[in-house]
């Protein structure tokens, strides 16, 4: 049974993975598969939402990295909901629920009416 669920986890994962590159993908993002590779999803971040470089130094400093990364993970789920016309609703399930509605954008027949 465990090297099912290992098996059944790690197919949850990828799903996720190739979720979120499609639908950053469908954004115009070419370098959507900067988003598996640690210290440079958080520059495609900052990127995708419009902040410099140096907020990687907030989230370096302790207590201010809480603030700081939720106001970074508001900020990007607000702006691929805009993008593809969604509602605060969808950016909050972004947000909470990213597991479920980024491949819903990703695999799904939503285009982005522009580019975040």
């Amino acid at each position: 049974m465990g090297a099912i669920g290992a098996l059944l986890y790690l197919a949850f994962i990828i799903a996720v993975i190739v979720g979120m590159f499609k639908t950053f993908k469908k954004m115009g993002y070419d370098d959507a598969w900067w988003l598996i590779i640690p210290i440079l999803n958080i520059i495609f971040i900052l990127k995708v939402i419009g902040k410099p470089l140096w907020w990687i130094v907030l989230l370096l400093i302790p207590f201010v990295n809480l603030v700081v990364g939720i106001y970074v993970s508001w900020l990007l789920s607000s702006k691929v909901a805009k993008a593809y016309g969604k509602s605060d609703g969808f950016a909050i399930g972004l947000l909470l629920l990213g597991w479920i509605f980024y491949p819903i954008l990703g695999f799904g027949k939503d285009q982005p009416v522009r580019t975040a």
